[in-house]
């Protein structure tokens, strides 16, 4: 089996104030353009050499109902059968890459996008490659499909230089957009009833959650009036405090207690923390 991955997102995403990727307009969204090429690749393998084989090529995906329309694009482009994991959107990775993993045990390979177009980690194909026990080749600009077990790859590695691989299944690839074109698929199958079939996802409370990061603690900024001067070079004198003497601050001695209580009277007289 032949599997590809294909992720429903936004085609131009939207972010809310923390950062956080929203949920997709189901008008705009879609798969991205390394998705697309993940697929035609796909689509070339078993072309290639699934004839004596007998591959077939499975489009699977993780998200909600709405993601069945990525599914069927790809059914009528030529996939073999659909998958959709009932997931809500903004699944952690390592969740949907062990998700994925329970359905693609038997795949010989997994194409994926390099990454999405919301949050661009592009962790996905190498969490599922762990959870598979597969090779992983991510970032391939050029693929040689010669036979199922003579194809060559070309991988972008850090500082313009390429690494040339040899894809012996069971292999996670992930390809750049630019490497292929999807396939049009013709209006036949595009009005041709497709099947998903759905499986459900795992539960709320086994959805594993990351908690922040913990950070020292970062007193507010300081609260300062305006600038007073009337020429720029007045603003900047006042702004700098060029011209008043310089205090070193103040020596006390005092036990942990009291010294503790010293330095909250302290921020709170230089305006880093409200009384």
């Amino acid at each position: 089996m032949i599997a590809v991955c294909l992720k429903w997102v936004d085609q131009r995403p939207e972010f809310d104030l923390l950062g956080v990727p929203v949920a997709p307009d189901s008008r705009f969204a879609g798969v991205s353009a390394a998705d697309q090429a993940a697929l035609e690749w796909a689509l070339r393998c078993r072309d290639a050499w699934g004839t004596a084989s007998n591959e077939q090529v499975l489009a699977i995906t993780v998200g909600p109902p709405a993601a069945d329309a990525v599914l069927r694009d790809a059914l009528a482009a030529g996939a073999d059968r659909a998958i959709r994991i009932d997931l809500p959107f903004g699944t952690p990775s390592r969740v949907v890459a062990t998700c994925l993993a329970e359905q693609l045990s038997d795949a010989s390979m997994v194409w994926c996008g390099d990454y999405s177009l919301d949050r661009g980690t592009g962790s996905v194909p190498a969490f599922l490659a762990h959870e598979l026990e597969a090779a992983q080749a991510l970032g391939l600009i050029a693929i040689d499909l010669r036979s199922a077990t003579d194809t060559t790859a070309l991988r972008r590695v850090d500082g313009g230089r390429r690494e040339r691989l040899a894809l012996v299944g069971p292999i996670v690839a992930s390809v750049e957009g630019s490497t292929a074109m999807l396939r049009r698929a013709s209006m036949r199958s595009m009005l041709r009833e497709h099947q998903v079939e759905i499986i459900a996802g795992p539960t709320q409370h086994t959805i594993e959650t990351v908690a922040s990061p913990a950070r020292p603690y970062r007193p507010r900024p300081r609260v300062i009036p305006m600038p007073a001067g009337v020429s720029a070079l007045d603003r900047i004198r006042s702004i700098t405090a060029t011209d008043t003497p310089v205090s070193h601050g103040e020596t006390v001695t005092l036990d942990p207690a009291a010294a503790a209580n010293r330095i909250i009277e302290a921020l709170s007289e230089w305006g880093y923390r409200t009384r």
